[in-house]
């Protein structure tokens, strides 16, 4: 058995797991030992707003640089790499100019249009978000590239530390949502920063736009085209449908209804930062390693989702049977209702930790299109899942009970249409 042990953790793929995990798991219990606190000083209606600045944050940052940083892996030229790199930049900085402007321009229209006067006075930091978030994306794919994953793990740790301390140190003296938004913008930033600072080769991290590069960039842009017509808007929609819950709790029930779905989902979010995102950041490169090597996928993609389900079962069902009371216990007797949430959230977050094998296959598959219809089906899914609990039943637990349970089998039915692709994919080789 020890034997045995020894030989799984000495393949590379299982080792770099393990160093990416750790650092997320120090990470984790930072944020756990911490958020007790947290909650405490700041309660559900100033955890709410967060919640629903953060939830525009969940939309905007993940495509601010059109999904080319996910790009950053594939090439098998160095050359390539630090092309997509200067193009991922120049797409970023753009993005924070448009939004600055639309913001100026149309400030008022925006804020009545979506029923944003709750955070109106923090919707100019959203240029920002989008700078910050298209750097960051850079240097994450930058490391996975280069396999710098103690890099990743360590800036983790540092972010958790630095993030945490901070709202609990501001916290005593000024416990109110401002500050929690300001800190949680302006931690993505510093993220990108220590990702940055502490790699290997930081001249490939050059942002300047070099004349000879231009045709290089303009080529890059058309051959990875299929990131900003399908991954993007994937990316965006369900972006869209992640944060939809949120916004809409707050807007039907009120910021502490959104401060519960927040904490709950928060909390059942750590086994994905933990395992599943640890997984899909090793497994990318070792599956696009295999698509460039005429490898079969479909094993490497079964595996992974077998191993996810293996070790994520337990916290879930954990969760599912006595959320409520665990709740209380850590965040205080006003979160119990947070706990309820956490129970249906639960059942959808499970399903959607297994597919993340499938998920990170696509791009390696060239089959984003079918995700971008994949995510569409399901923000209209969820989209009715909140208004039938709303408007039929005037329940916001019944209306996240909806929602979870249509999350669960939409990604089910995801993970067996990956499986069928790579197949197909396979039988070609």
């Amino acid at each position: 058995m020890r034997s045995q042990v020894e030989k799984l953790t000495n393949k590379p793929f299982v080792r770099n797991v393990i160093v990416v995990a750790t650092g997320t798991a120090m990470a984790q219990i930072v944020y756990m030992a911490l958020s007790p606190i947290i909650t405490r000083l700041y309660g559900p209606e100033a955890y709410g707003l967060m919640g629903a600045f953060m939830a525009i944050v969940i939309i905007v940052g993940p495509v601010s640089a059109l999904t080319y940083p996910i790009a950053i892996v594939l090439p098998k030229k160095e050359e390539d790499t630090q092309g997509l790199i200067q193009l991922s930049f120049l797409i970023s900085m753009f993005s924070a100019g448009f939004l600055s402007i639309m913001l100026l321009l149309f400030y008022n229209q925006i804020i009545n249009l979506f029923n944003l006067e709750d955070i109106s006075p923090f919707l100019f930091l959203l240029p920002f978000v989008a700078l910050f978030s298209g750097v960051l994306q850079i240097a994450e794919s930058w490391l996975i590239r280069t396999k710098q994953f103690k890099v990743t793990a360590k800036v983790a740790v540092l972010q958790a530390l630095l993030l945490q301390g901070s709202m609990v140190f501001i916290g005593v003296f000024y416990p109110n949502a401002a500050v929690l938004i300001f800190l949680s913008t302006f931690g993505i930033g510093l993220k990108a920063a220590m990702m940055i600072a502490l790699s290997n080769k930081r001249e490939n991290f050059d942002f300047k736009l070099k004349k000879k590069r231009i045709e290089l960039i303009k080529k890059l842009a058309f051959t990875h085209k299929d990131f900003p017509l399908y991954r993007a808007p994937e990316v965006f929609i369900d972006a869209v449908s992640q944060g939809l819950p949120i916004i809409l709790l707050a807007s039907f029930f009120g910021p502490a209804s959104a401060g519960f779905y927040s904490i709950g989902y928060t909390v059942l979010s750590i086994p994905s930062q933990l395992i599943g995102k640890s997984v899909g950041d090793v497994f990318y490169p070792r599956i696009s390693e295999a698509a460039n090597n005429g490898e079969k996928m479909t094993n490497l993609i079964k595996k992974a989702t077998y191993y996810l389900g293996v070790v994520g079962i337990l916290p879930y069902i954990i969760v599912i049977f006595y959320g409520p009371a665990l709740f209380r216990f850590v965040f205080g007797d006003e979160w119990g209702m947070a706990g309820e949430y956490a129970r249906w959230i639960a059942l959808w977050s499970f399903f959607k930790f297994l597919n993340k094998a499938s998920v990170t296959a696509l791009p390696a598959l060239s089959a984003q299109a079918f995700q971008l219809c994949s995510t569409i089906v399901t923000l209209v899914s969820r989209i009715a899942a909140l208004v039938i609990g709303f408007y039929v039943y005037k329940s916001d637990l019944i209306a996240i009970a909806l929602f979870s349970i249509t999350g669960a089998i939409l990604n089910v039915v995801f993970i067996a249409i990956t499986l069928h692709i790579s197949k197909k994919h396979d039988q070609k080789i």
